[in-house]
């Protein structure tokens, strides 16, 4: 697998690291009430919700931990892809900035995982 592919998966799992941590632990604090433009009444009555996400948001960082120290292609290829396509999703239905802060870090790693090894 070449640098650049298991640099930008790395990048990519340890972004969605610090979303797990933001939706697990700190969805009330104000800066990430700042980062999700949520208010503190909303933080308050979605913990729970964002929890579960930011649980999920750990098995993808998980899955591209392991992909890349196992030096596992196809488990980064899913991984990268499930990212993109749930990037998709939430650009559709949440907000278009998640496509960028999400969607295109994985792609970019995606293309790098398939077309640079």
């Amino acid at each position: 697998m070449s640098v650049i592919a298991i640099l930008l998966s790395i990048a990519v799992a340890f972004l969605h690291a610090y979303i797990l941590y933001l939706e697990m632990f700190a969805w009330e604090d104000k800066r990430t009430r700042k980062i999700f433009g949520t208010t503190e009444d909303f933080a308050k009555a979605t913990k729970a919700l964002a929890a579960n996400q930011g649980l999920y948001n750990g098995f993808l960082s998980a899955g591209l931990f392991w992909g890349v120290f196992a030096g596992k292609t196809d488990v980064l290829v899913f991984f990268l892809l499930c990212i993109c396509v749930a990037a998709a999703y939430g650009a559709r239905t949440v907000s278009k900035k998640i496509l960028f802060t999400q969607g295109l870090p994985a792609a970019l790693a995606l293309f790098a995982v398939v077309f640079l090894n």
